[in-house]
């Protein structure tokens, strides 16, 4: 506590330095540290108050006799341990870019329809998670299956550590189930991807010569009478040096649509260049395993029996259908913690 305070107070002294703030990037970046190390200090004080609450009522159910104050004590203690477990996931969340915003795409495999429902299937069970932890989730470019599904889909999820959680996500998954659009009824197995990218600033620069871009403009896809199938305003930017092609439509200007693609196309080539390794550009593209057997991180059972078991970490949980609403907090604590203990 005396430490992170002390930290605190160094850092708030240092952006007190006129000649500090002409560098936007450093600036920013100790704003950052100075929010996120202030978030764990009021944390550890709240958890301070349960405990200190816990102990006041377990002595005071002891001199009293008093089965109810223990009741409450009991149950506040488990508030306690569950706030706790929370918060020791966040203190996980120190990489680079955990604070930021996540960029996130859906992709089908092979298998038409079938994949492309389960890809769309994943899409909304990632937006209900998102809800249900207080971010915002903002949908960039939506490409519609032939039948059913999606083929494609990329959003932004908002919020403080929104990519220290999502990058857990990372990877192919497999859902085995009787299809719906088997008249036979048969089981199939479907895949789909979801590749994760941090959202990268304003104030990081990026180097993007205007001659190493092929930008395309053409008629958004999407539900009849909206302002996108009416005008040419969805953007696609190709980088011709590294074969990355970023889309976006769903803004009703074009102006917009390109700035929204290429805020994507800097965040793939930052995380480039922070690798500094050629052959991991198809990872940033997503394309990093087949879609298919043998490289999924996850398989969601729906027949002959209920489970959801992470590859990864030997995670599994049986109600499918909490799941699939938007129930995998538990699958991305025991990811990051398998990670810590490495």
């Amino acid at each position: 506590m005396d430490s992170l305070s002390s930290k605190l107070n160094e850092l708030e002294r240092e952006t007190a330095k006129p000649d500090f703030w002409n560098d936007s990037d450093n600036s920013s970046k100790i704003l950052q540290e100075i929010k996120g190390i202030k978030y764990r200090i009021e944390k550890y004080a709240e958890l301070k108050n349960i405990y200190d609450d816990v102990e006041t009522l377990v002595l005071m159910g002891m001199d009293e006799q008093d089965e109810s104050v223990v009741i409450e004590a009991k149950q506040l203690f488990k508030k306690l341990i569950k706030d706790l477990d929370k918060f020791e996931i966040q203190t996980l969340l120190n990489g680079k870019y955990d604070k930021s915003n996540a960029i996130i795409s859906f992709h089908p495999g092979a298998g038409g329809t079938e994949s492309q429902d389960w890809a769309e299937m994943l899409y909304r069970m990632y937006t209900r998670w998102a809800t249900k932890n207080g971010f915002d989730i903002k949908e960039i470019d939506y490409q519609s299956g032939d039948e059913a599904g999606i083929k494609s889909v990329t959003a932004i999820v908002s919020g403080v550590n929104a990519y220290g959680y999502l990058k857990c996500e990372k990877g192919v998954h497999r859902l085995i189930r009787i299809s719906p659009f088997d008249a036979s009824g048969r089981r199939h197995t479907s895949f789909a991807s979801l590749d994760v990218i941090p959202e990268i600033t304003d104030d990081i620069k990026v180097d993007i010569k205007d001659d190493d871009l092929r930008i395309d403009t053409y008629r958004a896809s999407g539900a009849g009478g909206q302002h996108v199938n009416k005008t040419d305003s969805a953007i696609r930017i190709t980088h011709i040096p590294t074969g990355i092609v970023v889309t976006c439509q769903n803004e009703r200007s074009q102006i917009q649509n390109k700035e929204n693609a290429m805020k994507m196309l800097k965040s793939k080539l930052y995380e480039i260049k922070e690798r500094e390794q050629k052959e991991k550009i198809d990872d940033i593209k997503g394309d990093y395993k087949e879609i298919g057997w043998g490289s999924q991180i996850r398989t969601y059972v729906f027949h002959p029996y209920n489970m959801v078991k992470d590859h990864r970490t030997d995670y599994e949980e049986g109600n499918v259908n909490a799941v699939m609403d938007g129930e995998i907090d538990s699958f991305i604590d025991a990811y990051l913690k398998s990670e810590f203990n490495k």
